[in-house]
């Protein structure tokens, strides 16, 4: 790790984990970390969980478990161009989404709404739930028991009030402080991963169209670009490159204004990073601009289509229904959900009790969830 910048999250400096563990050998700690976050059951189950299509609808849309990996291979090479930790940045792009419900955000809205009277539901907050405590797959403790450095970075937002239970890992947003270098290219990683394939996706669909989208800078330059050096590229493979191009455009903005504002603030370490006025790693304004254009785009032409609006719809009926039941009549839980009801419910009440059918419900893949609300709805399903 010698190559690595001051600046940067170092292996020897880390801040540790919450339960003393020997050092691992022949890896580092964020590659251990990395490690136990692919071998997670909730990682796995990101393979069934909605990007923006529910996973039935086709073979080639993105699912949560796509889209993370999409995120780690940009935020590495990212890190590679600012000489930051790639290890760390690797595990905090796939664990960013492992507390994500099924059904996308439509989802996590539905589950909100559930959880109103017992505290919320966020799916941020959920994933460093998942790695802290719902995990079960060591001897010694629960969770993954990651270092502080990926649990940082896994919590990209946090209200003063949610930080001022989470001790260390929240006090950040209590002194309004940043996060590592890592986790910050991350967060802006996800945005042009997302972003960008949703753009991809979407037109696949046939849901929004390159007409529609030829009002927006970020897409519009690329696509005149690609249609003047390649004439004859068939649509579909015009789409790619244009793609591609969008995300590497974004990249390269990133790193080139980030490095400007690394020699500007000089930071000596991760410590001076965390104290800094403003975040370090950011778009140029310019940049920053047309990936807001895009935003309001896929909202208004994507996200709140008919065809997605009806998915959604149909998903939140799902979740409220789901939660309504097993929060009614726990006995209708598998055995060890139930007894997870039984465990929060004596810490801490009906809130207790409700938190711990959201964890249930959060942990559920979009064809699952599916199949529990037949179980319990349709009189066809008698099992």
């Amino acid at each position: 790790m010698e190559s690595l910048a001051p600046y940067a999250a170092h292996n020897s400096t880390s801040r540790g984990r919450r339960y003393r563990e020997t050092a691992p050998t022949h890896r580092s700690e964020f590659q251990r970390d990395r490690d136990r976050i692919i071998h997670s059951a909730a990682f796995r189950r990101l393979e069934y969980k909605t990007q923006v299509f529910v996973n039935h609808e086709g073979d080639l849309y993105r699912t949560r478990l796509t889209h993370s990996i999409e995120v780690a291979q940009i935020a590495r090479s990212i890190a590679r161009a600012l000489r930051l930790n790639e290890d760390l940045t690797e595990a905090i792009a796939l664990a960013h989404d492992l507390g994500h419900t099924p059904f996308g955000h439509a989802g996590q809205d539905a589950l909100n709404d559930c959880m109103r009277d017992y505290g919320g539901f966020e799916h941020n907050l959920q994933s460093l739930r998942v790695v802290d405590e719902l995990e079960e797959k060591y001897a010694e403790f629960r969770g993954l028991n990651l270092t502080f450095e990926s649990r940082e970075g896994i919590l990209k937002h946090c209200s003063p009030a949610k930080a001022a239970d989470l001790g260390d890992i929240g006090r950040r947003f209590l002194d309004k402080g940043h996060p590592s270098l890592e986790a910050q290219l991350t967060n802006l990683a996800d945005e042009i991963a997302y972003n960008s394939h949703d753009v991809d996706d979407g037109l696949r669909s046939g849901l929004i169209s390159t007409e529609s989208l030829s009002r927006i800078q970020l897409f519009d330059d690329q696509y005149q670009e690609v249609k003047r050096l390649y004439p004859d590229l068939n649509e579909r493979r015009a789409i790619h490159e244009v793609v591609r191009r969008m995300i590497n455009r974004q990249a390269v903005d990133l790193i080139e204004t980030s490095l400007s504002a690394l020699r500007r603030h000089d930071p000596v370490d991760i410590d001076q990073v965390r104290a800094a006025d403003e975040a370090l790693i950011g778009f140029s304004s310019e940049m920053h601009q047309q990936n807001l254009e895009l935003k309001r785009f896929l909202r208004h032409e994507l996200y709140r289509h008919y065809r997605v609006l009806r998915m959604t719809t149909k998903a939140a009926r799902v979740i409220g229904a789901l939660f309504e039941a097993f929060l009614a009549d726990t006995m209708l839980l598998p055995p060890e959900a139930a007894q997870h009801v039984r465990e929060l419910e004596k810490i801490s009440g009906s809130d207790g009790r409700a938190r711990a059918v959201a964890d249930y419900i959060a942990g559920m893949t979009d064809r699952f969830a599916i199949t529990e609300h037949e179980r319990l709805f349709d009189p066809r399903q008698l099992t």
